[in-house]
């Protein structure tokens, strides 16, 4: 098939590769021309592992094209996926302004004959019709479309293993020519085809998000239990996640969720409730509880230090990504710097985004060692592997005093102690 993507971010880019690796044509269309050149000679921009490596072989294949012009991509195309921001509004509310604007362009544009316009992007309940309205205003008359919401379920520093191996591919269509195309066109991908109606689509993405976005809360909830009572979280998730009605994944204290979906998905669903006059103070409570999350780790953080010098090990939202879209060391820094703290971080890949949030107020350094040199205290924020091996009796020589506020429980408590740190997990 000949496709488009509208959009080159984690999900327009990851999606669009993959697709043009299982033998497709892919045209994808971008509105800032700097980028598209980068793109064009496979920079990808964003930190993806593999993803690099992938652009270069399908554009070295000639399977891939980035343009900022719609008229060709999208005129020879039998699909076309919305994949554009849909970042949240002061009220919480998804902002659906780039979806529209690029479902008009889109329209304008369909070819003679049939094409099924797609939205990847995570849109409210109800846009994928308003799209459609969208669509049927500025067509050319002997164009005809057809609808298909088909949420993605990548995760950032995963993508191209979710993407190729999804746990389910969710198509949502009321017109079966257009189900029928978007089965075809995932024929290379290892999953099971969930076939819905449009408005069940759209949930199920607000959905998921919001169950692992619960999860994470409920686990920092009964955190505070545990440090309240004495008790040792990672135990109590052990032994409550052996409950096959349960599971562990994604059960994990620490100072909270992040990035580019959690947050702003937990919120977008609150304002739908708030639009549909449904309660929504399980959701309150997630948003609210990840909030604490934070403050309690910048509470350790006061409570276990009277020096100046705060060394963050950690910027990225998660692991493996760049991203630091709602990161919480990004909340964490913002409070340290306003209580007068001296901030030097490091982080793998995180470092030029945070570096154009903070400029010359934080002090970034390229290795770990070097972060920790004079620090009063250490606080790890994201997970990285390489801090998990780290070589602790050399971080207890640089630093200046040993103490370690683990924001992730990536350590065993009774080892860091034994090498003579200060250690503060969370919920243990």
């Amino acid at each position: 098939m000949t496709i488009t993507f509208v959009g080159h971010g984690y999900v327009g880019l990851v999606t669009a590769s993959v697709f043009a690796d299982l033998g497709n044509t892919v045209h994808v269309i971008g509105h800032t021309p700097e980028k598209i050149e980068r793109l064009k000679k496979g920079d990808p921009i964003i930190f993806e592992p593999g993803l690099e490596e992938l652009l270069k072989k399908n554009l070295k294949a000639k399977r891939m094209n980035f343009t900022t012009e719609y008229e060709k991509a999208v005129s020879e195309s039998d699909v076309v996926f919305i994949a554009v921001g849909t970042p949240p509004q002061t009220s919480g509310a998804a902002d659906l302004s780039a979806v529209f604007t690029v479902a008009e362009k889109i329209g304008k544009h369909l070819k003679k004959g049939f094409t099924v316009v797609s939205c990847k992007s995570t849109v409210t309940i109800g846009t994928n019709e308003k799209v459609a309205e969208i669509l049927n205003s500025v067509k050319p008359k002997d164009a005809a479309f057809a609808i298909a919401s088909c949420p993605e379920f990548l995760s950032q520093g995963t993508a191209l293993a979710n993407t190729l191996h999804p746990d389910r591919v969710v198509i949502g269509s009321d017109s079966k020519r257009a189900i029928d195309s978007m089965v075809t066109l995932h024929e290379g991908i290892d999953a099971p085809r969930v076939i819905t109606n449009l408005a069940s689509a759209e949930l199920i993405k607000y959905t998921a998000n919001a169950i692992l976005s619960t999860k994470i809360s409920f686990a920092n909830l009964i955190s505070f239990y545990s440090e309240k009572t004495g008790a040792n979280i990672e135990e109590v998730l052990d032994a409550v996640g052996l409950d096959k009605r349960i599971g562990r994944v994604f059960m994990n204290p620490g100072i909270g969720y992040g990035g580019s979906c959690f947050p702003k998905d937990v919120k977008a669903l609150i304002q739908i409730g708030h639009s549909l006059g449904i309660d929504t103070t399980l959701l309150d409570g997630v948003d609210s509880v990840n909030t604490q999350a934070r403050e309690n780790v910048l509470q350790k953080i006061l409570d276990n230090t009277k020096g100046k010098n705060v060394a963050v090990w950690g910027l990225s939202f998660k692991p493996n990504t760049d991203d630091i879209r709602e990161a919480p060391a990004t909340y964490l820094i913002q409070d340290l710097l306003q209580k007068g703290f001296k901030v030097t971080a490091y982080d793998p890949e995180g470092i030029p985004k945070t570096r154009a949030v903070f400029k010359d107020k934080v002090t970034f350094v390229d290795d770990p060692y070097t972060c920790v040199e004079g620090a009063d205290i250490l606080v790890i924020v994201t997970e990285w592997n390489e801090f998990k091996q780290i070589d602790l009796q050399k971080v207890k020589k640089l630093i200046k005093k040993p103490t370690i506020i683990d924001g992730r429980n990536i350590y065993d408590p009774e080892t860091v102690k034994g090498l003579g740190f200060t250690y503060v997990g969370v919920g243990r």
